[in-house]
C-alpha cells in the first residue's frame, strides 16, 4: 500500500514538473534596453534570426572581441566585425579592450548602408547599443540599426539562492536555442586585414 502511494507521489511530481518546464520554454522572454538612449531599435534574438533568415539584406553583426567570438560561440550566420579589441593586458577592471577606430569603415566595407538593415549583437546587450551609435556617426540610417537585447549570452541570473547565482542564463541567442557554433568561417570572421 505505502508503495502505491509513493509511486502515486512520484508520477505526480514528474507531471508537474514536466508541465512547469513546458511552461518555462514556451513563456516569452522579456529583455531590459541596457543603453536607453542609443539609436536605431531592438530586438529580441529570435525575431533577429527570422529577419535574417527571411530577408537577405539583413545582417547580425556580432561586435564581441575574437577571444568571445571564438572561444564561447556564435550565430552561425553573423558576421564578426568587434567594437573592441581585447589587449591581453590586465587592468584593474579585468583585461584591458582597445577601441576599434575603423569600426564604422569596417561596416561600410562590408555592408551597403542603402540597402541592408545591421543587426548588433554582443555578450548581453550593452556594447551593442554603443556599435548601433557608432554605425549611426559613420553614415548608416538609424531606421536600418537594431540593437539584439539579450545579445549571444542573456542576463546573469541574480539569485543567491541559487546554484546558477552569476551565470549568464537568462535569454540570449545561446539560451533561446538559436543556431550557434564555434567554427569560425573565413567569409564572416573578422579579417586580419582589415
Amino acid at each position: 500500500m505505502k508503495a502505491k502511494c509513493w509511486i502515486s507521489v512520484l508520477v505526480a511530481l514528474f507531471i508537474c514538473s514536466a508541465a512547469s518546464a513546458s511552461l518555462a520554454a514556451n513563456a516569452a522572454l522579456t529583455y531590459p534596453v541596457k543603453v536607453e538612449d542609443h539609436q536605431g531599435g531592438d530586438v529580441a534574438p529570435t525575431k533577429a534570426y527570422e529577419m535574417a533568415k527571411d530577408n537577405p539584406h539583413v545582417f547580425i553583426v556580432d561586435v564581441r572581441s575574437r577571444p568571445e567570438y571564438v572561444l564561447i560561440g556564435h550565430p552561425t550566420i553573423a558576421h564578426h566585425i568587434p567594437l573592441k579589441f581585447w589587449t591581453g593586458k590586465h587592468t584593474s577592471k579585468g583585461y584591458g579592450m582597445a577601441t576599434n577606430k575603423n569600426f564604422g569603415q569596417d561596416l561600410m566595407k562590408t555592408f551597403n548602408p542603402k540597402t541592408d538593415t545591421l543587426i548588433f549583437m554582443c555578450r548581453s546587450g550593452k556594447r551593442s547599443c554603443f556599435a548601433a551609435n557608432e554605425a549611426v556617426k559613420a553614415g548608416w540610417p538609424a531606421d536600418k540599426v537594431l540593437n539584439m537585447m539579450g545579445g549571444f549570452e542573456g542576463d546573469k541570473v541574480s539569485n543567491s539562492l541559487s546554484a546558477y547565482n552569476g551565470q549568464r542564463l537568462l535569454g540570449g541567442w545561446k539560451n533561446e536555442g538559436l543556431p550557434w557554433t564555434y567554427k569560425v568561417d573565413p567569409k564572416l570572421a573578422y579579417s586580419e586585414a582589415q
